[in-house]
């Protein structure tokens, strides 16, 4: 299912209208606040004891915080101080007009690190969040512990991948519809945009996203300025590929990291292959871990939840101690 920017007028979704962000505090058994870092406010959903390690997640598109509730749980019983964020653009944190370049972004999650008083964490993220999890270690060594990308390939073999054409299906022919001005924006506020999204990259015949899934991310897409936040994060990627900022972004995560590296790929994802995924891995330098979940699609912490967490708890607990 993809989009076309000259197609004909999707239909309407009956709950149109701004979404206030206060909609995006789920209740649940975590902690909601609001913290300052890289000039900007972020909203995080905490759970677990402040003491333990910091295990920090990163949401992707079309989501918000909400994506890892499953794992925010279950690592906050587990004894870790687990804390998911609302990225730049997206949920209640803000939503500036500019700042939706990967050094930016990875620069907010590092002060939101230090802003809850760490000064090093593991990052996990899915989708754009697990971009960043790939660049953070590049980008900003000294708060990164240890990353845990999943449903994202490295972005250089993203990258790579885009050019060369190589299995550019439902996943690709939507990021190139993202580049068309304001159509995208009102598909996501006013038609089936988040929708076509969450159902044409899941596994094919998959029971997720249940109707609870499909209101709430398509309602926290119609808070204000968030539907062209998340449309900038794609703008950028493909736009400044041959510019400047985007030269200096691809020299910055050329090496192989030296960090723990876990991997979590979906066989059935049509956004994200697990060709592209495997061969990211020049990128991942000596301490990665790897893990095919084969029936999954591309939102694995919701199409396969207990994976997942499984993979994360074991992975985490075979890491290094944090550094007091």
């Amino acid at each position: 299912m993809t989009w076309r920017a000259d197609g004909p007028a999707p239909p309407t979704p009956r709950d149109v209208g701004a979404v206030d962000a206060s909609e995006v505090l789920v209740e649940g058994p975590w902690r909601h606040r609001f913290v300052a870092a890289n000039g900007a406010r972020f909203h995080v959903a905490e759970g677990g004891d402040p003491d333990g390690a910091l295990v920090l997640f990163l949401h992707g598109f079309p989501q918000f915080w909400w994506a890892w509730r499953h794992q925010l749980g279950a690592l906050a019983d587990a004894g870790y101080h687990a804390v998911a964020m609302d990225l730049r653009g997206y949920g209640a944190s803000d939503k500036p007009p500019r700042g939706y370049d990967t050094a930016t972004l990875a620069a907010d999650v590092a002060g939101v690190v230090r802003a809850l008083g760490e000064a090093a964490a593991v990052v996990v993220g899915h989708d754009w969040g697990g971009w960043l999890a790939w660049a953070m270690p590049s980008l900003t060594p000294r708060v990164t512990r240890a990353v845990a990308a999943v449903s994202m390939a490295h972005p250089l073999q993203m990258r790579a991948s885009a050019f060369r054409r190589r299995g550019r299906g439902a996943g690709f022919a939507d990021v190139l519809a993202f580049q068309v001005p304001m159509r995208p924006e009102r598909r996501l506020t006013a038609g089936d945009g988040v929708e076509s999204v969450l159902r044409g990259w899941a596994a094919p015949g998959s029971e997720w996203p249940d109707a609870d899934a499909v209101v709430r991310y398509r309602r926290a897409m119609r808070v204000p300025f968030v539907a062209h936040s998340s449309m900038e994060y794609y703008r950028w990627a493909v736009r400044s590929v041959p510019r400047q900022d985007g030269r200096r972004f691809a020299a910055a995560v050329r090496e192989p990291l030296r960090v723990p590296v876990l991997h979590l790929q979906g066989g059935l994802d049509p956004y994200v292959t697990p060709d592209d995924a495997v061969a990211s891995h020049r990128w991942a330098g000596p301490h990665l871990r790897y893990e095919l979940v084969p029936d999954a699609g591309h939102f694995l912490p919701e199409e396969s939840p207990t994976a997942v967490t499984e993979t994360l708890l074991a992975w985490l607990s075979d890491l290094p101690p944090a550094r007091p």
